[in-house]
């Protein structure tokens, strides 16, 4: 668990990048994902101004799911930082708390995706800074599932996505499983990879794979952080 703040700041990068996709309904994270992300790569009182703004709106109405599933994070995220104090108990406190507020929201709202796609993100790049693989496998898991959801919905329109946000709801999911042991569900993924984004580094990722069965953290996800297209 200790291991959980190290990967803080390409959470953020990760949760930012694949939420490029356009929402139908109103963007509540525009309100708040630039603090949050400031938060996790450092800044304090960018941090709590977010996490205000979640429990502001929780306040006003507890069943906002997208409020919730950020709010979550933010807590998941402090529990690395207490971790890292020193502090176990507060550090297992954070996150199991976070881990149900992220679940929580998750059941309320399973078809949205700006609820899945933070969750997954976070989840999915967490698990790689885990010290040991029995810790690290429920939250691929978990977050496989919440990308696996994101691709099923927007399953009629996913190749018309930007090349960063395909790219990154595709890799994640073909590095998840890979990772996971399941190489054929992993190599039909990186396949589609490798041809319907030739030229790009996730087609590189995917060939790397095709050769080594094998990716580095940063092959895995987050490339090119930040851009839409």
């Amino acid at each position: 668990m200790r291991q959980v703040l190290k990967g803080s700041l390409s959470v953020a990068a990760f949760a930012a990048a694949l939420l490029g996709f356009g929402f139908a309904q109103e963007r509540f994270d525009l309100r708040i994902r630039t603090d949050f992300f400031a938060g996790f790569a450092g800044d304090e009182q960018a941090l709590a101004r977010a996490m205000k703004i979640c429990e502001e709106e929780l306040a006003k109405n507890p069943a906002n799911a997208e409020a919730l599933v950020w709010h979550g994070s933010g807590i998941f995220f402090r529990s690395g930082k207490a971790f890292q104090s020193g502090d176990s108990a507060q550090g297992a406190e954070f996150n199991q708390r976070g881990l149900k507020e992220m679940a929580d929201a998750v059941r309320m709202a399973p078809d949205n995706l700006g609820v899945r796609i933070p969750r997954g993100a976070v989840l999915l790049t967490a698990s790689r800074r885990m010290p040991s693989p029995d810790l690290a496998r429920p939250l691929i898991e978990t977050g496989l599932l919440d990308f696996e959801r994101a691709l099923h919905l927007q399953s009629g329109y996913c190749d018309t996505l930007g090349v960063h946000p395909r790219g990154e709801l595709l890799l994640g999911l073909a590095d998840g499983y890979a990772r996971l042991g399941q190489q054929e569900k992993a190599a039909a993924l990186f396949e589609r990879i490798r041809s319907s984004l030739p030229g790009t580094p996730y087609a590189a990722s995917a060939e790397k794979w095709a050769a080594t069965k094998t990716l580095s953290a940063r092959e895995g996800g987050c490339l090119g952080c930040h851009a839409s297209k």
